[in-house]
This record gives structure tokens, C-alpha cells and sequence, in this order.
């Protein structure tokens, strides 16, 4: 029985660090042609298209009737909408480097929020571990880049709301577990990241003038690909394992794991778009894949299985009445 939750575990965990690494890749071509949040706005809308015709056709189901939809709505709140908004102005404001290391302390953040909100205290090793993956992907910006420091203070504390918004997401997403599916999560999130963020492109090129050009991703092959990668694998597939992840592991287990997607992004590079790899890729990605390893193995494992035998009882419960 454990063998098999872990063996799942080990999948959804690598579908997502696959997936998100694979986005970076993505998201440039796509930017090349396109404004950020018309890119997101297509991406979600793209994603919430495809829950619609998967619910209508009975592949999944979706019922939130008698739940907290405060929670639910304030999760949301903080993924998409509050993530990418500040991340999108903060990196406008400030420079990419800066912006993936700020995004790397998520872990960090995630690790003190979930030992407030759900005592889940970290061991003494796994602190360490989360300290050491982090510091592998600090390693491996600082080093790319020669870090250009662009002083502006208001963009660095912008991009901190990202990476707030992200550790308050992660500990919601895993609080709000025995009551909703992974799926009604993830359909969420889609929906509400469709309309805001369709809704901010929309007013931008009605201020243009230019509205028609808000169709153009439709006849360009090239970012209509990255659209459905993102829109598909990304906002669906990936957000969905992470959502499953957040109910069965600790939060601050789960959040340290999607720093792979660094690791994962540089092989993609190397691979795709012929970008090369230094001695400080190699070192930042083993200290990344130690500290993921090392978080995971010194977990309170006792802990754990009680929280995993409570959150399946609820679920088998919830699915029973759900049938019923």
C-alpha cells in the first residue's frame, strides 16, 4: 500500500517538475509574439475551454455546492491572478534574474506559513535541504546572468507578492484538501484565471484600439502551439498533480520539489534552443535535486501517514456521498 502512494507520489511530482520546466521553454516563444497577459489570458482560457467540454461530456465532475467558496475564492485569488499579476509587473519593473530568485524562496515562504497555519513543522534536516535547493537555484541565476541589480525597490517588493501569493496558495491548497478534489481545485483556478486575465487583455487593446489583433494567436501556428502546452499540460494537467500532491504531502515537501522545474528547464534550453550548459547548471542542479531528495526523505513520516489515512478516509467519504 505505501509503496504504491509513494510510487504515485513520485510520478504527479515529476509530471509537474516535467511540465513546469517545459513552460519556461514555452512561455519565450510565445513572447516574442505576444503581451504578457494576452499570452495568459488565452492560455486560461484555453485550459477553462477544455474543463467546460470535459464536464459536459461527463469526464469529470464538478460540485461545489455546500462548500467554502470564501476559501475556494481567496485560493484563487492567490493562483493565478495574484501570482502571475505581480510577477508579470515585477519583472517589468525589475530584471529576469532577480525575479527567479525571489520565486525560488516560495519553498521558503511555503515552509513558514504551513508551520503556522498547519503546524507542520519542518525537521532540523529538512530545513537544511529546503535551504540547500534554493540555494541551488540562486547558484544558478546569479551565475547565468552576472545579476544586473536594477535598484527599484517597488519591483522587488512586487515580486515578493508573487512569491507570497504562491506559499499562501500552496498551504491553502493543501488546508483546503478533505474538502475539495484536486479537480475542483484545478477547474477553479482555470476559470477564474480565464475571465480576470482575458479581461486585463481585453481592456488593453480596447485602449489601442486595436481589438482585432486580440484574435491574432488563433492563426499563428507558432504561439498557438505554446498556447496549448500552456493552456493543456500546464494549467490543467500540471496544476492538477500539484493540487494532488498539496492533499497528500506537506506543503513545504511539495513546494520544494516544483524548484526541479529549474533543473529541467535549463536541459530543455540546451536541448531546444542550443543554449549552453556552465559547471554552475550542473552544481545548482545537484544541490537542487539533494535538497528535493533530502526534504522528502527526513520527513516526519509518522505524521504523514496519519494525515494521509485521515485525508483518503474523508475522500472515500466525500466520493461515497458524491455517488449517493
Amino acid at each position: 500500500m505505501d509503496s504504491k502512494i509513494n510510487y504515485r507520489l513520485f510520478l504527479a511530482g515529476a509530471c509537474v517538475s516535467t511540465i513546469f520546466g517545459f513552460t519556461f521553454l514555452f512561455t519565450k516563444e510565445a513572447l516574442d509574439v505576444l503581451e504578457p497577459f494576452h499570452l495568459l489570458g488565452f492560455r486560461f482560457a484555453l485550459a477553462a475551454l477544455i474543463f467546460l467540454i470535459m464536464q459536459l461530456c461527463g469526464i469529470v465532475k464538478i460540485n461545489l455546492k455546500g462548500k467554502d467558496l470564501g476559501k475556494l475564492a481567496v485560493l484563487t485569488l492567490m493562483e493565478p491572478v495574484i501570482y502571475f499579476v505581480c510577477e508579470t509587473i515585477g519583472v517589468s519593473m525589475t530584471t529576469s534574474s532577480e525575479a527567479a530568485i525571489v520565486v525560488s524562496l516560495v519553498p521558503v515562504i511555503t515552509t513558514i506559513f504551513a508551520a503556522i497555519y498547519l503546524k507542520e513543522k519542518p525537521t532540523g534536516l529538512q530545513a537544511g535541504f529546503i535551504f540547500l535547493s534554493v540555494s541551488g537555484v540562486i547558484l544558478m541565476t546569479v551565475m547565468k546572468g552576472s545579476i544586473q541589480v536594477a535598484g527599484n525597490i517597488l519591483g522587488t517588493f512586487i515580486l515578493m507578492g508573487s512569491a507570497i501569493s504562491a506559499g499562501i496558495y500552496n498551504v491553502l491548497s493543501r488546508k483546503l484538501s478533505p474538502e475539495f478534489f484536486p479537480v475542483e481545485i484545478t477547474y477553479s483556478m482555470t476559470i477564474v484565471g480565464a475571465i480576470v486575465f482575458n479581461g486585463i487583455s481585453v481592456a488593453q487593446h480596447l485602449i489601442r484600439g486595436d481589438l482585432r489583433s486580440y484574435f491574432y494567436p488563433l492563426i499563428n501556428v507558432k504561439v498557438l502551439t505554446s498556447i496549448v502546452f500552456l493552456g493543456a499540460f500546464a494549467s490543467i494537467i500540471a496544476f492538477f498533480m500539484l493540487n494532488y500532491l498539496l492533499s497528500e504531502m506537506e506543503a513545504s515537501r511539495v513546494s520544494v520539489i516544483s524548484n526541479v522545474a529549474t533543473v529541467i528547464s535549463v536541459i530543455a534550453g540546451s536541448v531546444f534552443r542550443n543554449e549552453p550548459i556552465y559547471w554552475f547548471n550542473i552544481v545548482g542542479g545537484i544541490m537542487i535535486l539533494a535538497g528535493v531528495w533530502g526534504t522528502n526523505h527526513y520527513g516526519r513520516k509518522d505524521d504523514l501517514a496519519e494525515a494521509h489515512k485521515t485525508n483518503y478516509t474523508s475522500k472515500t467519504s466525500r466520493k461515497s456521498e458524491a455517488e449517493a
